[in-house]
Order: C-alpha cells, then structure tokens, then sequence
C-alpha cells in the first residue's frame, strides 16, 4: 500500500483549520463549532472555541444509538485476580448513568473537580466517563501513590469528592489505599466532602460514617437511572493530569473536551489503523497519559473494544502473558512502553512462549513513553512478524507528535527514529539561540506554535508557569525538552531528555546514542547511561546494564565488550570506560529509567526519592555498586 503521508501533511500544511475542521466533523456537537482556532483566546490560541460537545456521549451514547449496543466496550483481563469480564456499550452506558447520578446526588456539578484514586479496574473507568458526563473535571492519581503526592493534588485542583478503592493488587502484595487516602485527606489543607470506596474482596476497608460510601452499594441504589449529558464548551478541561514538576510542585496539565476529541478519533484510523468494533489494546495504566487516551477515551470515543489488563508483562504468570491476551482477546494492535519488551525478552530471549499462541489475528505494535533502542525493535519483529513502530509523544500532547501512521499506509521504518511528525506538529530542530541546525545536527527539538487540537491549552491554575515551563525559552515555539535532530528524508530522532545531554572535554554527546549502542549486546537485556561528573573533562559516561536471564558468562566479561562496542560505534571521543552490571535499573512505575535521580547519587548530590518509584530498594543497589566501583563514597 502507498501511503498518503505526504498528501495528508501537506493538506494540513495548505490549511491547518480547515484541516482540523473536518476532523471535528467526526463527533458530535450540541452546537457545532463555526469557528476552528481563535488565535487570541488562551496562551496560544484555543480549538472550536464556539463549539459545545459532551466526551462522554461520543464515548458512549452515540454508539449505543447507532448500533453498537451489544459489541463490548471494554474487557478487562487481571491475571493477577483471575477475574475477566466483557462489559457492552449499553452495560457501560447504564453504569454510567448511574454513577453519574450518585455523584450528581452528593453535589458533584460541571466544572467540579474529582479524584480519582484507584487500580485498573472496571469501575475507575466507570468514574472517569461519569465525571465527563456530568461536566465534571476528572483528575486520575495512580493507584498506590504516595499519602504526600495525593495530597498535593487534592490541594492543587481543591477536589470535591475522591472515587477511591480498598486495595490495589500486584504480583505477591495487596496495596492497601484507603490508609493512603486518609493520610492524604489528613495532610492536605483542602478537604474533600465525599469519598467513595470500591470495597474489592481480596482486601476489604473500614468506612468512615457520613464520609466514605460503598461504590457498588451507590451503583445499585441508581440502577436504571437515567442522567443526560451536560453540554460542556469544547475548551471547558475534561480532565487535569498531574506530572511530575522539577520544584516539586506537581504540573497539571489541562485537557480539553473538543479538540481532544477530534484529535484522538483521527488518531485511531489514520496513525494506529484500526476500524470501529476492532479489539485495540493499550498495555498501560489510567495514572499515566496513555492510559487516558488509549485505554479509554481513544477507543471508546472511535467504537473500539478497549482491553483493560490488570497485570504486568512478566511474572503474571509468565513472560507469554501478552500472547495470552492477544490471543484470547482477538487483539488487532497493541500499543506498550518498550520496557515491557525488554522485561519479556530478558524473560524469555529466544521467545519460546510466542508458539503457544495464535497470533494470526495481530497485525501491529506500537512502542512509545521512552526511547525504543533499535535492538528491542528489531528482536520483537524478528518474532512478531508485524510492524513494530515506534512513535513519540509526551503527557502535554496527548497524542503522536511524530510516528508513522499505518492507517494511512506505513512509511519506511528506520529503525532508532519515530518517523515523522504528524499532521498539526511543525517539528523543529534548534539551536540553544533558537536558530535552526543542519540536518542531522543534534539540537533542541521544538514545536512551532500553535499546538494541534488535544494538547494542552494550559496548567490548571498556573498559566504563567506553563508559559515559563514550555515557551518563553523558545519564543513561537513549544519546549519539548528533547534533544535529538531531523535528518535529510526528514525522519525524527530522539536521543535523550535535554538533561540528558552530557559535555565530554567541550563535546556535546547524547547518552541515547551510547544506550542504542549498549542494546545492540546480544547479552544486555536493557540498559542506561548517565553523565556523571569529571574534574578533568566536566562530565564522563557511565553506562549501567541488566543482563539477560540465563546468560553464564562472567559481568567482567560483558562489561569489556560493551565498552569495546561503544568505542566502535561512536568512537574514542564518547571516552566510554565505565560499565556496570546491575540486578535491576530504577523506573518509574510507567517503565521510565530514572536517570536524573542516579545521576545525582553517582555526583553526590542532594535528591528527593521520586514520587513515582516502582521499587525504592533499586537505589540501594545502584548506590552500592557505584561504591563497589570507587565511583561514590559511601557517605556521599
């Protein structure tokens, strides 16, 4: 199949609004927006600003209305509880409305703000489309976070009511959240009326009287009930996502209700290629971005069955568990953070378990949410045989800045680029001046402005800070704080966070560049390299690895020919000599390596443990081998 990049980027390019207009034409409006974008509205410009919509009718009732009422809306698949369920668009639409009517009952009103406290199940999605029903602003903390990270959210958007659960469950331990929540009610300054508790029976929770109500007990008592959609402007915020800040104060980026809408329906047909009533699975979590744009609203918003999986890539049981799914599910495309294929692969290197399975029905995978090494790419094509396309965005976009689009016929894929930039991104490579660089130049990677539909218009509350945060560096640009540089078929590459950036003896090199290097070790099941400072030379690299399950050669051993092949690919001017073997690299709990914080210990330098740490004990380990190594004092 040809495809139709060029002719659609180009449309866009001809006439941006008249563009996005006709995307806006797949939804349905109350009252349709006459105009596309008004340049003077906002921090630099707003979408359909004279449009009225509801996300949770394009969600839900349109589909139940035009034929959809029996297809499933969501299965959700937890390994880890054994339960499974397949949930209609009429099923979800009842409970919906009837949650919605709950809410509405104690209070809840358009514009509102509610917490959303709770693991992957059923009925966290069931809140989330009940507050976008009523107009309410949703804000989806990850289960399990920290009593002090919650509380800094409560306080920030002053919610009215927190929709909360007993436990979270992982392999080997149940997460009791309920004592997190009541340390967080207690911590914060601002006090939410009303909390409502999904009592789940692996762990169940006391409530407090007059506070605290039992979700199903409240879904029950509104069954049948029916509450319309409350017309809502297309620039009013249908949710606020909390991203970590560098001072510590958490960012909460707004998102929009219209042109998020015309954005992620666009984005299903035209980058993912799925058609309406195809099984789409995003193997994420509601807390993270991905999670609300392709776990939820994506799908449901283009009448996909959406997969909700409450489970990991191994250990629940195996390393096949994704094959599992796919094949039991019918899943067309799977999108996931490439740390899941490298746990898998670490797991199972030669992809044994994939035999299994029927996998005829499978046709892509997407990896986003860090850099995607070429050696994971092209292990995970070898035993796929489909596409395996990288694709690159951030939590203020919402969606692709750059990929390549299957819907509308894949590109040539170059293995260690994203592809191209999607149609609303001007992608951009400059200077630390703000000129423009050569082609394959490395560079500041920006966005001219203004940002497409389904980015975020703003912070919530903080409108100064999201100029300072994202474009007053570049003036008439969006700061994505990555590096990286365009090359002459215009292909993006991604190489690190602009942090990321190391200066070797006045050579500015990417760690990205090193770690792709690293990766391509047949024994490195993953890795990280960081700068970690030189008296001599300002910074030096030092390059961390996990070795694949099964390996019996000596880490001495590896080590050395990880250095050698660095120096081969990139040459003496990296001055790459540090190589250490660890059991595990520190991750957030969405899969990304948290190289600033190891940085900082190599250097001696104060840190703050990372609110969304997946295991705080892997510090001790990288701690103890930087030791080992001479690298770090002890009680540095």
């Amino acid at each position: 199949m040809t495809s139709s990049y060029d002719e659609v980027y180009g449309s866009w390019r001809k006439d941006p609004e008249g563009f996005w207009m006709d995307q806006a034409s797949g939804i349905d409006w109350f009252e349709k927006p006459k105009t596309a974008f008004d340049l003077d509205q906002g921090a630099y410009g707003l979408w359909f600003p004279d449009g009225v919509t509801n996300t949770c009718h394009n969600c839900l009732d349109r589909h139940v209305e035009s034929g959809r009422a029996d297809q499933a809306a969501i299965i959700y698949d937890s390994p880890i509880t054994g339960a499974k369920r397949t949930i209609s668009y009429r099923d979800m639409l009842a409970d919906v409305e009837a949650f919605s009517g709950a809410l509405s009952d104690r209070g809840v009103t358009k514009g509102d703000r509610v917490i959303i406290y709770m693991p992957m199940v059923p009925e966290a999605l069931v809140a989330m489309l009940a507050c976008a029903r009523l107009g309410a602003v949703h804000s989806v903390v990850f289960g399990g976070f920290a009593a002090s990270e919650l509380a800094t959210r409560i306080e920030d958007c002053q919610a009215k009511l927190v929709v909360s659960a007993s436990c979270g469950i992982e392999p080997g331990r149940i997460v009791a959240y309920k004592p997190l929540l009541d340390a967080a009610i207690e911590q914060s300054s601002h006090k939410p009326d009303i909390t409502i508790i999904l009592q789940r029976e692996e762990h169940r929770c006391d409530l407090i009287k007059d506070r605290d109500f039992d979700f199903h007990a409240l879904l029950q008592a509104n069954a049948g009930r029916k509450m319309a959609c409350t017309p809502v402007a297309s620039t009013d915020p249908l949710y606020v996502l909390y991203t970590s800040g560098t001072t510590g104060q958490p960012k909460g980026v707004v998102r929009d209700n219209g042109g998020h809408m015309a954005a992620l329906h666009w984005s299903m047909h035209s980058i993912y290629g799925v058609e309406p009533g195809e099984v789409f699975w995003a193997a994420s979590d509601i807390g993270w971005v991905v999670g609300h744009s392709y776990i939820v609203y994506g799908p449901l918003l283009h009448g996909n069955t959406t997969i909700l999986f409450e489970g990991k890539p191994v250990g629940t049981p195996d390393a096949g568990t994704f094959w599992r799914v796919i094949d039991e599910h019918n899943v067309a495309v799977l999108f996931t953070a490439p740390t899941a294929f490298r746990a898998i692969r670490k797991e199972d290197p030669q992809g044994s378990l994939i035999s299994d399975y029927d996998l005829s029905g499978f046709r892509a995978l997407f990896l986003a949410g860090e850099r995607a090494d070429p050696d994971t790419i092209q292990w995970a094509e070898r035993l796929l045989k489909v596409p395996v396309i990288d694709h690159w965005w951030q939590t203020e976009t919402g969606w692709t800045i750059a990929g390549n689009p299957m819907g509308l016929g894949l590109l040539p894929i170059k293995h260690g680029s994203p592809a191209v930039p999607m149609p609303g991104y001007d992608v951009q490579v400059i200077d630390d001046a703000g000129h423009p660089v050569e082609a394959g130049t490395l560079g500041n990677i920006v966005v001219k402005l203004p940002l497409p539909p389904g980015c975020l218009p703003t912070l919530w509350n903080a409108d100064e800070r999201f100029r300072e945060s994202y474009l007053a560096e570049f003036p008439g640009y969006y700061k994505t704080a990555d590096a990286g540089f365009i090359d002459d078929d215009g292909y993006l590459f991604i190489m690190a966070r602009t942090d990321d950036i190391i200066n070797v003896a006045g050579h500015r090199l990417s760690t990205g560049g090193m770690e792709e290097a690293v990766s391509g070790h047949p024994d490195v099941a993953e890795c990280a390299v960081i700068g970690i400072a030189d008296s001599m030379k300002g910074q030096i690299p030092a390059g961390f690895i996990v070795i694949n399950s099964g390996v019996d050669r000596s880490d001495d051993e590896i080590e050395k020919e990880v250095v050698k092949l660095v120096r081969d690919q990139i040459g003496p001017v990296a001055a790459f000599k540090t190589v250490m073997a660890v059991k595990r690299l520190p991750k957030t709990r969405s899969g990304k390596i948290l190289r600033a914080t190891m940085q900082k210990i190599a250097d001696g330098e104060s840190w703050k443990m990372p609110a969304t740490i997946d295991d705080p004990a892997i510090l001790d380990e990288v701690t103890e081998v930087l030791v080992k190594r001479g690298l770090k004092s002890r009680d540095s």
